[in-house]
C-alpha cells in the first residue's frame, strides 16, 4: 500500500475493523471496514465506494489466512469452510463487486494472491492449498471473461515474514513470537535460504498492476526463493 501511495496512487483499503483500528490508515488512503467472507457486506461496501469514486484502475486481493495444520481425514467441516471462505470465497465476492468499477478504469488490472501450496500441497494444509488453487482457476477465468478490458494475474508467494504466518492481523497475528511452521526446517528447502519479506512481494504486484505487464494476463508469478520452480 505504501509503495502505491509513494507512486501517487489513491488507495482504497478494505480490511477487518480490528485490523484498521490496530494499524490505522496511512495518509493518502481511504479505508472501508468489511469482513470479506460476507457477500452482502462486500456488496454494500462497494456501493459506498462507487458513491465516492467513479472507477478503479487496479484491484489487489490480499485477503486470506490459514489455521492449525490438520490432515484432511481429521479436518472438521467448520475448519474447512472457515479457511475456504476466508481465502477463495472472499476473493470471489470482492472481485465480483469490483468488476463494474474496474471496467470503467484506466488500463485496469487485477492481482490475486495465491500460494506455492496451491501447486505443491503440503500435508496439513488441505483447505488452504485447495482454496489457493481455486484462486489460480478464478484468476484464469477472470482473465478470459474480462479481456481485453481487464487483465487478471496472480502472485504465488512462499512463506512471507509478516503477521500472516502468525494468523493474520485480524486474528491476533501481530505476536511474532509464535508461528505455525518450523522456520528453520523450512529454510533448508529454500535455495535463497531466507523467508520472503513483504518487499519481495510488493515489486511483482506493482509490475502486474502496471503497463509494464500490459501483454500479460491469466498468468501466475511465483515468488518463492526457488522453492518451487515451474
Amino acid at each position: 500500500m505504501g509503495a502505491l501511495i509513494a507512486k501517487g496512487a489513491l488507495v482504497i483499503l478494505l480490511d477487518l475493523p480490528a485490523s484498521i483500528e490496530r494499524h490505522g490508515v496511512p495518509s493518502g488512503a481511504h479505508a472501508f471496514s468489511v469482513d470479506a467472507r460476507d457477500a452482502a457486506g462486500v456488496e454494500k461496501v462497494f456501493a459506498e465506494i462507487e458513491e465516492r469514486f467513479t472507477a478503479i484502475d487496479g484491484l489487489v486481493n490480499l485477503v486470506g489466512f490459514s489455521r492449525e495444520r490438520q490432515l484432511v481425514s481429521e479436518t472438521s467441516d467448520d475448519l474447512w469452510h472457515e479457511v475456504t471462505d476466508g481465502n477463495l470465497n472472499s476473493a470471489f465476492y470482492i472481485t465480483r463487486s469490483a468488476l463494474p468499477l474496474l471496467k470503467r478504469g484506466h488500463d485496469p488490472a487485477i492481482v490475486n494472491t495465491s500460494s506455492g501450496l496451491a501447486l505443491k500441497p503440503t500435508p496439513g494444509y488441505g483447505p488452504y492449498s485447495v482454496s489457493k488453487a481455486g484462486i489460480l482457476a478464478l484468476t484464469r477465468l477472470l482473465a478470459q471473461e474480462n479481456a481485453p478490458v481487464v487483465r487478471a494475474n496472480a502472485v504465488a508467494p512462499s512463506a512471507v515474514d509478516t503477521a500472516f504466518l502468525h494468523g493474520g492481523t485480524g486474528r491476533g497475528g501481530d505476536d511474532r513470537s509464535t508461528t505455525r511452521m518450523d522456520v528453520e526446517a523450512y529454510l533448508k528447502t529454500v535455495p535463497l535460504a531466507r523467508l520472503a519479506e513483504a518487499e519481495d512481494i510488493v515489486g511483482p504486484i506493482l509490475f502486474l498492476l502496471s503497463r509494464q505487464s500490459a501483454y500479460i494476463t491469466g498468468q501466475t508469478l511465483h515468488v518463492n526463493g526457488g522453492l518451487l520452480m515451474v
